[in-house]
């Protein structure tokens, strides 16, 4: 290879692999802060990405929700919701998921509970969809005001 082609080929940037931030536009947000968990929450749904979920949650972690048809709440842990949702991630072709107001937010520094909106589409594939509108009661949690915040308790509070 030449000099002259080598410097060509080196100096590209191949626009299939772009950076993924540049220092002022962040795709992984900081999660010290109550928005950057919502919207690494947004993020990890939208690009099926279970690291990134994982990395919301508590060890203590619990998901309930109410199922109608037995009139009961329903409740698991950690491992069990990252096997839910990971199902959930393969099963699905796309995924979108909008925060809408928040309608509850009381704590402190360290502990916060917040009740918010949703719309949650999910497309499984190109004849079936599904559009959920809902609200989460998350109560969220930090060792410490520069630790990031994590999900310990997720109550489902949809109407499905």
């Amino acid at each position: 290879m030449t000099a002259s082609l080598f410097l060509i080929i080196s100096s590209c940037t191949n626009p299939f692999a772009p950076k993924l931030a540049d220092g002022n536009h962040k795709i992984i947000s900081d999660q010290k802060t109550i928005d950057g968990l919502f919207e690494n929450f947004r993020y990890s749904y939208i690009f099926k990405d279970t690291l990134v979920y994982g990395h919301l949650l508590a060890d203590n972690f619990t998901f309930t929700y109410h199922n109608y048809e037995k009139n009961i709440d329903i409740s698991w842990g950690r491992t069990e919701d990252m096997i839910s949702t990971s199902g959930l991630f393969n099963a699905a072709q796309s995924l979108n998921l909008i925060w809408n107001q928040v309608v509850v937010s009381m704590g402190d520094s360290t502990r916060l509970n917040i009740t918010r909106g949703f719309t949650f589409n999910i497309t499984f594939d190109d004849s079936y969809s599904e559009e959920i509108v809902g609200r989460v009661n998350l109560t969220l949690v930090r060792a410490h005001q520069d630790s990031v915040w994590l999900i310990e308790k997720w109550i489902d509070e949809s109407k499905f």
